[in-house]
């Protein structure tokens, strides 16, 4: 299995950035709220991409979380759980990476974390109940 293919190697990816925003909401002054927004959206793309590839769906080059979260539906209803928090994450996948206009305060970076750990926790649990080890 290569990594593209191993849902271990999406998790540990995910929980790349998933540390890196806590750990720069935590640590860092002034805080770089755009960039822990945007390692929050990775770490939940990662982890619907995780899912996926765990169903032996090739997940498609896209930063869409809408999209990424749609396919996830399709194959596990339960995905309807956490699809308010995945959406609210999309808006930071592109915009954050280049200069912009785009007003994230405190509170938008804590939610962004809290939605990210929401979906990691999530599909770490389905992948976890359906493959009896995967997700750990």
């Amino acid at each position: 299995m290569n990594a593209a293919n191993n849902p271990d190697e999406w998790i540990r990816l995910a929980g790349m950035d998933l540390a890196t925003a806590h750990h720069m909401f935590e640590t860092y002054y002034p805080r770089p709220l755009e960039i822990v927004c945007f390692h929050s959206q990775q770490a939940a793309e990662k982890m619907l991409k995780c899912f996926l590839v765990s169903r032996d769906v090739e997940p498609p080059k896209t930063h869409d979380l809408q999209v990424l979260c749609d396919m996830c539906l399709e194959l596990e209803a339960r995905f309807d759980k956490i699809y308010t928090e995945s959406v609210s994450l999309a808006r930071y996948g592109v915009i954050p990476r280049c200069p912009a206009e785009f007003g994230i305060i405190e509170d938008d970076a804590e939610k962004a974390i809290e939605c990210a750990d929401a979906v990691m926790s999530f599909v770490k649990a389905v992948l976890r109940e359906e493959t009896g080890g995967a997700g750990s």
